[in-house]
């Protein structure tokens, strides 16, 4: 990857629809050679381009990173948890908690009641701590290209 198509990445998490009419010359390119650029990372799987929805533009007020520690398999409790469509995503750790679990609810009991009803009887979780979101636009999608 070079300076090229880190530059087009960050146009792309500035704007993921912007044409390559106006890619192209924002990167120094033509259309038609930052569209090839683009097509090449994506074939290489060096990018993936997906749509990333707003939980609370689609009604739900809840959202929460969840650190949970575990006595046993982490990766059977994230197995486990990812099967439930509240689950945005779970990650293994190697710090103060053995996995992180995002979730997003419709409400705030309905939080509670998953993590007291869901995740707490979840054999080998021992502990877990609630990490809430407050406001809109909490997430930020923005890595660093280079």
């Amino acid at each position: 990857m070079d300076e090229i198509d880190r530059a087009i990445l960050r146009e792309l998490q500035t704007d993921g629809r912007i044409p390559y009419a106006e890619l192209g010359p924002k990167v120094g390119l033509s259309p038609s050679a930052a569209r090839q650029r683009l097509q090449r990372l994506i074939d290489t799987k060096a990018v993936q381009i997906v749509g990333v929805t707003d939980p609370v533009a689609m009604g739900s007020q809840a959202m929460a990173l969840l650190g949970v520690r575990v006595d046993g398999d982490s990766r059977a409790v994230a197995d486990e948890l990812s099967r439930h469509r509240e689950v945005v995503y779970t990650v293994l750790t190697a710090g103060t908690f053995d996995l992180f679990v995002e979730v997003v609810c419709r409400r705030p009991s309905d939080l509670l009641d998953f993590v007291n009803d869901v995740v707490r009887p979840v054999e080998g979780v021992t502990a877990v701590e609630n990490f809430p979101y407050f406001g809109i636009h909490t997430h930020r999608f923005l890595w660093d290209v280079g």
